[in-house]
This record gives structure tokens, C-alpha cells and sequence, in this order.
């Protein structure tokens, strides 16, 4: 009887243990690492102008961010922009081929494949950095027609004109197209932390040997971080754990700190403080990461959302400075703010933004605080840096516009940690001070 026991008590503590290993060594096995995002007007990035003002740039972004409101059919309202959709906000070097090539791409969470320019390029647009050959890379392979990625591809199909191999095709709602081979290649990122490239092989990569429309010369093509399976974020998914977050640094106020990307343990939002709200696979559009706002607050004042069924109600994206309200949304937190805010209106210098207040230099005014309400009881505020942007010495905007659906942009993204978890289909949010992020 006594051996019995010992025996038992042997095997559960065997038991004990070889799961508290298992759990050791998944957790060995998490790849986690940090990458720099390039903001397009960091003088790390090839779209930097010198002799460009301050000014200058912030109008150029809210152009951008009016037109990608346009490409993604968001944006009510009536303005032209000449500023590419594809120029992005933000941009990720990082390498591919063995031996590895150093490529520059746009970091885009509303697309969900990865892309870039290669040779033989039939009909590509100019790119100032030489284009890839995959002809020089060992570990380059095109995919096979049977090939599962293939079979499961939204903007795959097989191409039979060219030895039965799988091709994709991306189109753009400007007229913009990427079209080329669906294929295998190793894809490396250089981590700011363990200044080591840390290399994932048989990354699914779209090889674009016909690239035309108005894609600029300064980048190589796209790295989407969408929720689709090919996104960067979601081939990642089986080294990181699904969980990836990044923590927006302000960029327009003050000396330009960077802004971080993090995977695995690195990315995950585990403060005391955060809070979560569910993410939702929108039937419309399941490449873009939505959630619910229920309401956004102006001191007494609680401005409801309008829902949207089953689907969320607003996007959250990186790619725009500016953000997107709902036009009845947008109309009372405008009122709200006419209310609170005790400086003198003034006309927009910029077309396209309605709310601005004239400041004098030096002095200090009050901007109140915005509470934005998420489902699942999460409230985020929103400080100064993110309701308003300074568009001259002496004038600040409301950094929001009314459209036909709802955008977080990334000027209200500024200064929150904002974690995704794939697994477990939560954002996470956290008011911090992201230049203390790395």
C-alpha cells in the first residue's frame, strides 16, 4: 500500500513537471523582438524633404489621410487630394533572400498580404532601391497550384499560362494593381533589442513582376498586417503567439521620437491598467481590424455610437493621421467642443478640416479630455495630442472629419499602447508615454 502511494505520488509529480516544462518551453520557443517604425517624415525615410516646414508636412499628412479615407470609401465629405493612398504613414525595413536584400516597405493594417517588386519586372513602376532577383536567392521557391497558401489565398489563383504555379493579383480602388508569383522566400527582421536579424523561412510573399499605378518610387511595395492569413502579423502567428502591439510616439510635437512594432511576449499588453475590447472580423471588409465604441464623452456630455449589427463600428488605423466619426457623432462632439473650448474660432488654413481655434504662442490653453467608451467596459482618454493638431504657430484643428463610417486615426492613436491579440480576438489599450517604449 505505502509503494502504491509513492508510486502515484511519483507519477503526478512526474505529471507536474513535464507540463511545467511543456509550458517552459513553448514559452522558450515565442519568438519576441521589436522593429522600428520608419514614420514617412522620420529623416530615416526616403519620402523626408528638408526643405519642407513643420507645417508643411502636417498638411501633407491630413491630404494622406483624407484620400485613404477616400480609398476606403469612408470619407462623406468633398475634397480632392493629389497624396497617394499607397504613400502610407509608416514604413518597415526589413530583408528577404538568402544571401538577404535589404527591401523597404509600406506598413499597412488594412491589407492582409505581403508584396514587393521583382525581376523580371514586365511593367513596374520606378523604384529608387534596386529590385529584387529572386533568381540570386537560395531559399526563393514559386508556389505550386496544389499548394495549400495557394488553395486559400483570397488574392491567389493558379496561373496556367506559366508552368501551373500560383499568382496573385492585388487591386487597388484607385486603379492601382500588383500582380506576380505567390511564392516562398525567408524574410528577416532586425530587432532593436537583440540587434540581431531574427529570419522566419517560407514566408508567403507575393512577387510583383507587374506593379502599376501610383505606387511611390521610395518604397518597395506593401507589408500588410491585416487580419487575413498572409498578413506579416498572421504568418507570424505560429513564432509569436498571434500577439504583436506597437505604441505610436507624437509626431508632430516636439523632437521626432521612434515609434516601435513588437511580436510575441514583447507585444503582449498585460498592465494592470489596460483595457480590452473584443476585435471584430467585419464581414465587409475582413482584412481591417474593427471594434465597438459605444460613445465618446466631453465632460457631462456622452455622445453615443450608432451600431452596426454584428459587425463593429470602427476601424483602427495606422495608416491615417486623421480620424473618422459618424456624421451625427461628429457634429455633436464638434458642438461640444465649440462649448468647452474658451479661445477665439479662426477659418481652417487647411481645406478639409472645419473646427480650428486661434493660440497665441507660449501660452497655455485648455483642450478638454475625451473619454472614448469601448465594448466590454473599456474607456481610453483621449488628451490634446489626440483630439487636435497644431496646423500653424498660431492655429490648432480638431484632428476628426465626418464620413459615412469611422476611423481611429493615428493622431488619436498617439501616446496608447495598443496591443492585438489574434488568439484570443482582443485590442488592448493603454494611456502610456510611448517615447519610454522600445
Amino acid at each position: 500500500m505505502y509503494m502504491m502511494t509513492m508510486l502515484l505520488r511519483y507519477s503526478s509529480f512526474l505529471i507536474v513537471f513535464v507540463f511545467l516544462q511543456n509550458i517552459s518551453f513553448s514559452k522558450a520557443l515565442k519568438s519576441s523582438f521589436s522593429v522600428e517604425m520608419i514614420h514617412r517624415d522620420s529623416p530615416k525615410s526616403p519620402f523626408y524633404r528638408p526643405t519642407e516646414t513643420h507645417f508643411q508636412r502636417v498638411e501633407n499628412a491630413i491630404l494622406r489621410s483624407i484620400h485613404r479615407a477616400n480609398y476606403f470609401k469612408l470619407d462623406s465629405n468633398d475634397v480632392e487630394s493629389t497624396i497617394t493612398p499607397a504613400s502610407g504613414e509608416y514604413l518597415l525595413n526589413y530583408s528577404v533572400g538568402t544571401p538577404p536584400v535589404q527591401i523597404l516597405g509600406i506598413i499597412d493594417t488594412g491589407s492582409d498580404i505581403i508584396w514587393m517588386q521583382c525581376q523580371p519586372c514586365k511593367e513596374c513602376y520606378k523604384q529608387d532601391r534596386p529590385i529584387f532577383d529572386p533568381s540570386t536567392s537560395r531559399t526563393y521557391s514559386t508556389m505550386p497550384c496544389v499548394a495549400a497558401d495557394c488553395l486559400s489565398g483570397t488574392h491567389a489563383f493558379c496561373n496556367f499560362n506559366n508552368g501551373k504555379h500560383c499568382a496573385y493579383e492585388m487591386s487597388y480602388i484607385d486603379g492601382s494593381t500588383s500582380e506576380g508569383d505567390f511564392s516562398w522566400e525567408t524574410l528577416s527582421l532586425y530587432s532593436s533589442f537583440k540587434d540581431v536579424p531574427v529570419a522566419f523561412p517560407q514566408t508567403v510573399i507575393g512577387c510583383g513582376h507587374n506593379n502599376v499605378g501610383i505606387f511611390s518610387k521610395q518604397s518597395s511595395g506593401i507589408v500588410g498586417l491585416g487580419m487575413g492569413p498572409f498578413s506579416l502579423a498572421s504568418q507570424l502567428k505560429p513564432k509569436t503567439g498571434g500577439t504583436f502591439s506597437y505604441c505610436l510616439t507624437p509626431m508632430y510635437q516636439g523632437d521626432r521620437k521612434p515609434s516601435y512594432l513588437r511580436f510575441g511576449d514583447r507585444g503582449e499588453v498585460t498592465v494592470k491598467e489596460a483595457v480590452s475590447t473584443p476585435l471584430i472580423r467585419n464581414i465587409a471588409r475582413p482584412s481591417v481590424y474593427y471594434v465597438v465604441m459605444e460613445a465618446l464623452s466631453v465632460g457631462s456630455k456622452r455622445i453615443e455610437f450608432p451600431r452596426n449589427g454584428e459587425n463593429g463600428n470602427i476601424l483602427i488605423d495606422s495608416g491615417a493621421a486623421l480620424s473618422y466619426l459618424p456624421d451625427e457623432v461628429y457634429s455633436s462632439l464638434e458642438g461640444e467642443m465649440v462649448n468647452e473650448v474658451k479661445l477665439p474660432r479662426t477659418d481652417s488654413p487647411i481645406k478639409g478640416l472645419r473646427l480650428c481655434f486661434a493660440i497665441t504662442p507660449g501660452e497655455d490653453y485648455h483642450i478638454p479630455l475625451v473619454y472614448a467608451h469601448f465594448k466590454g467596459g473599456g474607456t481610453v482618454t483621449l488628451y490634446n495630442v489626440n483630439t487636435f493638431v497644431k496646423v500653424r504657430e498660431t492655429t490648432i484643428c480638431l484632428a476628426f472629419r465626418s464620413g459615412s463610417e469611422a476611423i481611429l486615426g493615428n493622431l488619436a492613436q498617439q501616446d496608447i499602447l495598443i496591443g492585438y491579440d489574434t488568439q484570443r480576438n482582443t485590442v488592448t489599450f493603454l494611456n502610456t508615454d510611448c517615447t519610454s517604449e522600445i
